[in-house]
This record gives C-alpha cells, sequence and structure tokens, in this order.
C-alpha cells in the first residue's frame, strides 16, 4: 500500500495534508491513529496535524484536522491557508473559494506574488461570549488563573488570550498547560501570551491545544489575541501580529480576516 502526501507550512505551522479528493485513502476510524504515528517528528514525517481534504456538497471542497494527540480541531487558520495552496497548485480551485470545516465555511482569496504564495481567511466572527465566566463591571470576559488576568474568545477554536510585558519572560511549557486544561474550558482552549509592541502591533506565543506544546505560528490564536486587545481599545482595526514563525496580518472590521503565506516544503510517499 502507498500513500502519497504533501508536507506544507504556514509560518512554521507545518502539516501533512493528505489527498481524499477522489477516494478515501485513511478509514475515519485510524484518522486520529495515523495522525498520532506521522506527526511524530523523530519516528514519523514530523507535524502539527495532519490535514485531509475532500470534496465538499456545500463548499469547493472539505478539510478535517486530526492532531498529535488523535483529536480533531473544528479549524485552522494556517493549515486552512496550506489546504489552498495545495488545492490551488493541484487546479483543484482558483483564487477564490471556500472551505467546509466543522467550525463552518471559511472563505478564501488567494493567489502568488512577487515573495510567494499569499492567502486572505475570511474566519468566523470573534466570539467574547462566556456564560461560564462572570462579566466584569466593563463588560470584559475574563478570570484570573494563577498569575494571570485570561481573557477568554472563540475564532472557531476556543482561546485563552494573556497579555504581559514580554513574552520571552513567560515559560510557556510550564504555565500555559494549567489554564489550557483549567475548568472554564470545557473543551480546553489554545493559550496565547500577547505583548504589545507598537501603536497596532503585538507579539504572542501560542500553546496549541491537542499539539501539546508550543507551536511556532497559530492563526486563530494570532485572530484571537488581535481580537482581544482590539476589544480593550489598544489597537486599531489591522493589527499586524508578529508569531514566532513570521508575521501576520489581522483585519477586523466587519468580522475578521487573516492574511498570510503557505508554503510547500516536500512531497512523498509512505510504502507499507
Amino acid at each position: 500500500m502507498e500513500i502519497p502526501f504533501t508536507k506544507l507550512h504556514g509560518n512554521g505551522n507545518d502539516f501533512i495534508i493528505v489527498d481524499e479528493y477522489d477516494r478515501v485513502i485513511i478509514p475515519d476510524e485510524m484518522k486520529g491513529q495515523f495522525a498520532a504515528i506521522y506527526c511524530d517528528r523523530r519516528f514519523g514525517i514530523g507535524a502539527d496535524g495532519v490535514i485531509y481534504i475532500s470534496r465538499s456538497e456545500k463548499s469547493n471542497m472539505r478539510m478535517r484536522l486530526l492532531q498529535p494527540d488523535e483529536s480533531e480541531a473544528e479549524m485552522c487558520g494556517n493549515g486552512i491557508r496550506c489546504v489552498a495552496k495545495y488545492a490551488f497548485d493541484a487546479g483543484y480551485v482558483k483564487e477564490l473559494c471556500t472551505v467546509e470545516t466543522p467550525a463552518g465555511e471559511i472563505g478564501v482569496a488567494m493567489g502568488y506574488r512577487e515573495d510567494g504564495f499569499m492567502a486572505t481567511i475570511s474566519l468566523t466572527t470573534p466570539k467574547f461570549e462566556r456564560q461560564d465566566i462572570p462579566a466584569t463591571g466593563s463588560g470584559e470576559y475574563r478570570e484570573h488563573i494563577g498569575e494571570y488576568d485570561v481573557y477568554a474568545t472563540n475564532t472557531g477554536v476556543p482561546h485563552a488570550v494573556i497579555i504581559v510585558d514580554a513574552i520571552d519572560a513567560v515559560d510557556v511549557a510550564a504555565v500555559a498547560p494549567a489554564i489550557r486544561h483549567h475548568a472554564s474550558f470545557p473543551k480546553g482552549a489554545n493559550v496565547n501570551f500577547v505583548e504589545k509592541i507598537g501603536d497596532d502591533s503585538i507579539r504572542i506565543r501560542t500553546f496549541e491545544r491537542g499539539v501539546e506544546e508550543e507551536t511556532l505560528s497559530c492563526g486563530t490564536g494570532a485572530t484571537a489575541s488581535a481580537a482581544i486587545v482590539h476589544w480593550l481599545g489598544l489597537v486599531g482595526d489591522v493589527v499586524q501580529v508578529e508569531t514566532q514563525g513570521g508575521p501576520l496580518v489581522i483585519y477586523l472590521k466587519d468580522g475578521a480576516k487573516m492574511e498570510g503565506p503557505a508554503t510547500t516544503v516536500f512531497t512523498g510517499i509512505i510504502s507499507f
């Protein structure tokens, strides 16, 4: 048996793409196990997740993201850019397309520029309503966890956002798991530490649920972080976000959009 795959990354957030556009390659009951095996960076291909793309009845294509812990994520901003590049290069879609995800339909505008492939993703509007966390007098939904004020929002997946003076001073691996698993996040949460570095610029570091470690970039985390600092009045409608793996631009007028690159790393075949 042979399984063709392509590895791509969005700002260092890397994925194995298995193309099931014309046929099922990995049975549904084995998709999580396949991700656990082949995301391993020593004994597998190495990635932050496996994305399966297929046809959709309502969109141009459908994506499912299975993570190293075998869980399925509702969606992934960097992952959608990688899916868009793969599908664009394969001729499945043109410059404008839609992607079906468990979090809803996501619009994509994409193409090649002088500096490479870029895509702008129309994400779900950030949600701040939390029934399990009481609103403060100013209407901000937050909770004090450990030594941090933790803001909660959902940009397709649940996120915790913590504003700090300097993100490099935070021991993310030590601090984030307690917040990621806190009881106020029934489904768990990605944890983002945010440092404001300019009038409309922030730096972030993200500990990702499902990967269970810090990743070089998280698209929905960048959007969540930008949405919170914008909500607090600290930045404008267009936010430059520096992730560990590179920059993203978040647009927050009339919803939320994210602009960033996607890069093909290599293709290969798994043989049994």
